[in-house]
């Protein structure tokens, strides 16, 4: 394999392309990681140029590219329960939510859910602290824009390393051990899963169609790819579909300095509907 110098009127070219389709904003700093992270894909497609890749991404109409593309250029490092604070304080809030719920009927919202551990880890959390979870009715929504990620998460595979750090009793519970490809893998069992609608969905670009309220909607790590104007109205998008007093959980190294008339910071990057 060898190196692509990627030129600065290229890098222009993506920071444009990728801000227009999905809202991401690349920085300047931003463009030794594209150059590193893309360097494989050009080899892998015989092209010599960054310019060659631009119009091969541009003109690919089945998309299938442009979410390699972002796929390779953003994170999708997760984990189940990961951000403890917020589980913790969700632990002390529950109570009040139950008792708020006469129609026993729960919907919440995992955007930016990457390879599904986020919304089963929800799950895992309301089946371990609803003494009655099998008579509730639970639904999540889990979005991302990645559709490499959202069929990881469908399929609910797990390695074994993915899965050690959960109490034992609760693998049991939410996990069944299967082969794939010799290799032994932890599935979500079905009976959760079905409580998950997974959908490819574009936080920025595609239409805000949603008229229900969710009772929270966790968006973590996913607002640091995107400028001030995107962030903002994403997160009155938000504020729209949350009833008052409901939390929205961002991730630890985000923060919002707008919204105090409709947004309440309650610590560990939890806000609160007023």
């Amino acid at each position: 394999m060898f190196e692509i110098e990627l030129k600065p009127e290229e890098f222009t070219l993506f920071r444009n392309y990728i801000y227009k389709k999905v809202g991401i904003s690349l920085s300047e700093q931003k463009s030794t990681l594209v150059k590193g992270r893309l360097n494989k894909r050009l080899n892998q497609l015989s092209l010599n140029s960054f310019r060659d890749y631009y119009d091969y991404l541009i003109s690919d109409i089945s998309g299938e590219e442009l979410t390699f593309f972002v796929s390779a250029i953003s994170t999708n490092v997760t984990s189940f329960f990961r951000e403890s604070a917020q589980w913790i304080w969700l632990e002390g809030y529950l109570p009040a939510l139950i008792a708020s719920k006469k129609d026993k009927k729960i919907r919440i919202w995992s955007a930016g859910c990457s390879s599904g551990e986020e919304p089963y880890t929800i799950l895992m959390f309301l089946q371990h602290h609803l003494p009655d979870f099998q008579s509730w009715d639970i639904k999540i929504l889990a979005t991302d824009i990645s559709s490499k990620v959202l069929s990881k998460a469908i399929a609910g595979h797990y390695e074994s390393k993915q899965v050690e750090l959960l109490p034992k009793e609760m693998v049991m519970k939410s996990f069944d051990k299967v082969q794939v490809d010799s290799v032994l893998r932890y599935q979500i069992r079905p009976f959760l899963k079905q409580k998950v609608v997974f959908r490819l969905y574009n936080l920025i670009t595609d239409p805000f169609f949603f008229k229900n309220k969710f009772d929270m909607i966790f968006c973590r790590n996913v607002m640091i790819y995107f400028d001030d104007v995107n962030r903002h109205e994403l997160i009155e998008k938000y504020t729209r579909v949350l009833p008052k007093g409901a939390p929205l959980f961002l991730g630890s190294s985000e923060s919002l300095t707008t919204h105090k008339e409709t947004l309440k910071l309650l610590g560990s990057s939890i806000y609160q509907k007023i």
